[in-house]
This record gives C-alpha cells, sequence and structure tokens, in this order.
C-alpha cells in the first residue's frame, strides 16, 4: 500500500495576482539573463493548492476523444538538439564530464488535482538526492516523462503542479509533453499545448507568470520533440499527442490526420547521428509501447513505427522510458540481439493504479514471459516514486525509488546495460 502522505505547514501563498497563476496573456513574462531553478531557501510543503482545482468533468464529457491534435512546429531556427551546457552551462558540464558520469531523475504523471500531498512527497525524496557525500552522485536535471499539469495543461495550474511542487529542486527541468498537456476541450479557447509551450519552449530563459513569486525560469527547449544531448547520455523526446489510448507520432498512413510525420524524420535523423555515438542513448516518450494492467494498453503501432526507423538506421536504444500508466513497470524486450528495457515512470504524484491479476484479483507473479522476444520483469503499484539514472563511459543504471524515508538511499528495482555489448549485467 502507498504510504500516507506526511503533513507539513502550509507556506505562504505567492505574492503572484490571480491574473498571473493563470497565465494572463496581459502579464508579460520578464527575461532572465540566465537560467534559475530552486530558490536559494527551502521553504515547507503546502496542505493546500492556491487555485482551486474544480472538478474536470464536464470539460471531460466535451472532449472528442478520439480527435488527434496537430504538432505545434519547433521554434523557428531552434536546432532540435539541446545541449545541456546551453542551460546549465560549460563549466558544470566539465564538472560532469570530469566526474566520469552523470546522475539525473525522470518520472511522469506528477501533477496532483485532490491537494498536495503525493506530488511532494516525490519531489522531497528527489531534493534529498542532492544531500551526497560525493558531489557527483547528486542528479544534474529531471527530465520530466509527460502529464506535467492536469487535467487540459491549464496555465492556471502551474503554480500549484509545476514550480510550487518543485520549488526546492535545484537543477533544470526538461519535459515531453504528455496526453494531458495537449487536450483540447470543446470551447477551449486555448491551442493545444500552449502552456506547455509557454513553460518549457521560450526562445530565452523567462520568469513567468504562472511560476507566482518563486524563481524558476522557463526552459528553452526547441519544440515539443527535441533531443537532450548531456555527458555520457542522449535523450530523444517524442510527443505521442492527445488520446488516452494509443500514442501517435505520426500519420499513420491517413492522409487526413492532423497529424504529421514530422517526427518520424526527426528520429531517423538522431539516430542516424548517434551511429559513432559512445554514450548511452534513451528514447523518451509519454505514452508506453506496452503496459501491464487494463487501466491503459499498449501503442503497437507507435512502436512499430519505431522499430523500422531503428531497422532502417541500424541503431536501437540502450532503453526506452515512458509514464502514462500511473505506476512502475520493468520490461526486458530482446531484438537484433540487443537487451532493452522498456520502463514505465508514472508514479509521480497525480494517481498510483493497481495491476491485479484477472483470475485472483492478487498481485501478478513476475518475471512473466509475455511472447518471445519480451519478459515482464517487475513492478511497483503500490507507492509513488521516480527513477534514478547513472550514465558512464561503460553502463546505463536505471532504480526506481519509491517515497519512503528521507536517509533511504535504496532503490527498490534497477536494472544496469552495458553499453558496448547491448546487454544487461548482474546488479
Amino acid at each position: 500500500m502507498a504510504r500516507k502522505p506526511r503533513q507539513k505547514p502550509t507556506p505562504a501563498a505567492p505574492e503572484a495576482s490571480s491574473q498571473q497563476l493563470q497565465g494572463n496573456a496581459a502579464v508579460a513574462p520578464i527575461p532572465s539573463s540566465q537560467p534559475i531553478f530552486g530558490e536559494p531557501a527551502p521553504s515547507p510543503d503546502p496542505k493546500a493548492f492556491v487555485v482551486k482545482h474544480l472538478s474536470d468533468n464536464p470539460l471531460y464529457n466535451a472532449l472528442n476523444k478520439k480527435l488527434l491534435q496537430a504538432l505545434p512546429p519547433p521554434r523557428e531556427g531552434a536546432n532540435l538538439v539541446l545541449k545541456l551546457a546551453d542551460v546549465l552551462g560549460e563549466k558544470s558540464v566539465q564538472k560532469i564530464q570530469s566526474a566520469g558520469r552523470i546522475v539525473f531523475h525522470s518520472v511522469g504523471d506528477t501533477g496532483p488535482i485532490a491537494g498536495p500531498e503525493n506530488q511532494s512527497l516525490v519531489a522531497d525524496k528527489m531534493v534529498e538526492d542532492f544531500k551526497e557525500d560525493d558531489p557527483a552522485d547528486a542528479p544534474s536535471l529531471f527530465f520530466h516523462l509527460g502529464d506535467v499539469v492536469y487535467s487540459f495543461g491549464e496555465g492556471k495550474y502551474y503554480y500549484d503542479q509545476f514550480y510550487e511542487p518543485y520549488r526546492n529542486y535545484p537543477a533544470p527541468i526538461f519535459a515531453i509533453a504528455g496526453n494531458h498537456d495537449g487536450m483540447v476541450y470543446g470551447g477551449d479557447q486555448s491551442p493545444t499545448l500552449e502552456a506547455f509551450l509557454n513553460n518549457f519552449c521560450s526562445a530565452a530563459f523567462q520568469k513567468r507568470p504562472e511560476a507566482g513569486s518563486l524563481h524558476r525560469t522557463s526552459m528553452i527547449q526547441p519544440g515539443v520533440y527535441f533531443t537532450l544531448d548531456a555527458p555520457f547520455v542522449r535523450i530523444i523526446g517524442l510527443y505521442s499527442n492527445v488520446l488516452e489510448d494509443p500514442g501517435v507520432i505520426s500519420s499513420q498512413g491517413d492522409k487526413n490526420s492532423p497529424v504529421g510525420d514530422q517526427q518520424i524524420a526527426f528520429l531517423k535523423d538522431q539516430l542516424n547521428a548517434a551511429k559513432q555515438y559512445q554514450g548511452a542513448l534513451l528514447i523518451a516518450v509519454h505514452h508506453p509501447p506496452f503496459t501491464g494492467g487494463s487501466h491503459h494498453g499498449g501503442s503497437p503501432k507507435m512502436l512499430a513505427e519505431i522499430d523500422q526507423v531503428c531497422k532502417d538506421t541500424g541503431v536501437w536504444p540502450h532503453a526506452v522510458l515512458s509514464g502514462h500508466a500511473h505506476n512502475y513497470q520493468r520490461f526486458t524486450r530482446t531484438v537484433n540481439n540487443h537487451d532493452i528495457p522498456f520502463i514505465v515512470a508514472g508514479g509521480g504524484g497525480h494517481a498510483i493504479t493497481s495491476l491485479r491479476s484477472k483470475k485472483s484479483g492478487g498481485p501478478l507473479r513476475v518475471p512473466m514471459q509475455l511472447a518471445a522476444d519480451l519478459i515482464f520483469e517487475n513492478y511497483d503499484d503500490s507507492e509513488f516514486g521516480y527513477l534514478r539514472i547513472v550514465a558512464n563511459n561503460y553502463t546505463l543504471r536505471m532504480e526506481f525509488h519509491a517515497v519512503g524515508p528521507s536517509a533511504d538511499k535504496a532503490g527498490v528495482d534497477a536494472v544496469t546495460v552495458d553499453l558496448k555489448s547491448h546487454t544487461m549485467i548482474s546488479n
């Protein structure tokens, strides 16, 4: 069972007006010459939201649940590869390289709607990872796996669901968008992904109105799909659109689809560019290619498209990261003599969805052979948590950490991949 949330004092409300928290276009963002991450001094967790989250049931009823949304184009002239040095600076990146490894966080499905407690549990535990005897073990970034803000990615909820929960997180936060970040209901005047683009895809660092009195600046990703190039790791981020299921990254051959094939061309370019790359190569996409349980299914057409690009280029990722299903799941897929972990990390604070066996209603026994090339290795469907990922010149290690005592550094599950052989090694 998930641990009960801790109660903490409520901090002072932000100085921003309600107009600012709603991202009113009349309130201009403030340019910043440098990025700003965590607050200069830590503050306690809130007990309640500043902007009350009303019931979304009428808006869900106004959704066309089969309507895909057109892909917002990248910023004009923007390089689709964002270097970590462009955000952290060359000196910080040189320290990572000198240390011989990079550590970073990843999880999705973070935005709560009932209250801040569960997201605070995860965010607080992530912040504890910065307290290390060896500075090289502290994280350098957080790569979000989508569904940042529920229920429809509204700007007015960005303070409560993004800026405030990560106010003490002292590192940059990158993100791919999830389906909830881009959903558009009937009568909605906001274009799809408007708030996500404002807060993650700025042309320059900005102090956004949505941040209230907090200092974190917007991120400068080139668009909703991009590659993050960091020491020892490259993460290719794709946007899988707005449906509950399945994930869609292309037209899938439908001439009438609002979704184009830009991401397929982008993925092909990035894999071709990685042919001589010696570091860890990850693909991140919000909808998982496959998943256990019945709440969210897989995306076989999306997986087939990714497979085809990998076959065409001869380049396969060392791992695939997803969210969407609100729990932790780890699969091993063997393809082209590569052992590829497919990890679902969707327990970032929104909700937990249980995986239950159909016959008894009880827990599933793992490992479970699902196909000749696919094993369901492990899962955690009772606790919120996140991934702590470590990459160096030789290996990629991915650990799942459940919320718990702050002094507990042990992960619940872990997998390590040898980068050269693309095979898993003993932990």
